[in-house]
């Protein structure tokens, strides 16, 4: 039973965080790191195209890692979903169907697969239980990818029933952080809020204008909590169902966008074109499944968007 598996992980264990870079797979690297553990591999799409079968293969029987965290995937906005459905669905494809069928022929003992709440009906019940998966129409501004983590899903419940892999899987809310994507044709919401109020206030306009109504409700995780909650499970669960990772409460976009606003001290008006997506009216995850095991958020959204904006003053401001 998943209540009743504990395997710690061997800090000499070879581990293969797929896509080191990104944000989520950046921050499971930083904190694997400040565990101690000493064989941590990563390839940047350079050197590595997760998308091209038999390079993952030839990776795989090469490293041999004996843990993997599936991290690595094309990920975007309402914008870039809209815009570029069949990439999203191809790539994301791709990657996972590589990398799992890799890990499991090569002998991984435990593997991570990370999708996203975007998989769950668009008018879930809130807040939104692991078992309302596939009872109702997806999301249209982003469906081709949710279809993608569903299939990850599916592919991770095969692997343990035909070859009984110890693979698993873990559904985050929003994430945002150290390491986010802040281009405004590709950004989620949080990173772009942040990136239009700071140009707003350095070139001293008077507005902004943001996309929808701002009347949707978002739940929020600093992916430092959700890389601690990924090794957590790895040594605490083992079950075909899949988990839910978030804080268990929400804000509207307009909250947020006040916020975000406040922290950057952007004091200018906000207006909001409704003529344009809002998305899922409401995305709130019911997380008892993994409070249950012993883990809950520590960062709190004012101080995770303020050392978020930090980050992105010294890393992406700078440079533009």
């Amino acid at each position: 039973m998943a209540g009743d598996f504990y395997q710690p992980i061997p800090l000499d264990a070879v581990i293969h965080v797929a896509g080191h870079r990104g944000l989520v797979g950046g921050a499971v690297w930083r904190h694997l790191q400040q565990r101690g553990h000493t064989a941590l591999i990563g390839r940047t799409s350079a050197e590595l195209d997760l998308r091209d079968r038999d390079a993952v293969f030839a990776f795989y029987e090469d490293t041999r890692p004996d843990y993997v965290v599936l991290a690595a995937a094309r990920v975007g906005g309402i914008l870039a979903n809209a815009t570029y459905p069949a990439e999203f669905l191809s790539d994301n494809l791709r990657i996972q169907v590589n990398v799992l069928d890799a890990a499991a022929q090569f002998g991984a003992t435990r593997l991570l697969f990370l999708g996203s709440s975007c998989i769950y009906p668009r008018l879930a019940p809130q807040p939104i239980r692991e078992d309302s998966l596939l009872t109702g129409p997806l999301e249209s501004t982003n469906d081709a990818y949710a279809i993608a983590k569903i299939a990850g899903i599916l592919h991770v419940q095969a692997l343990r029933r035909e070859f009984g892999k110890s693979f698993i899987s873990a559904m985050p809310t929003n994430l945002y952080g150290p390491g986010d994507n802040f281009d405004l044709e590709t950004a989620h919401v949080l990173p772009a809020l942040i990136r239009r109020f700071d140009e707003a206030k350095a070139s001293g306009s008077d507005s902004v204008t943001l996309w929808g109504s701002g009347s949707p409700r978002r739940e929020f995780l600093h992916v430092d909590d959700l890389a601690g909650a990924c090794v957590l499970l790895l040594e605490r669960y083992d079950d075909d169902q899949f988990v839910n990772v978030g804080v268990g409460d929400d804000l509207t976009v307009s909250e947020l966008a006040s916020l975000v606003a406040g922290v950057v001290g952007y004091d200018g008006a906000v207006h909001w074109d409704s003529s344009k997506p809002d998305g899922t009216p409401r995305k709130l995850l019911d997380v008892s499944r993994i409070t249950a095991l012993g883990w809950r958020a520590e960062i709190g959204l004012e101080d995770g968007v303020r050392s978020t904006y930090d980050w992105y003053r010294r890393n992406v401001a700078a440079s533009v």
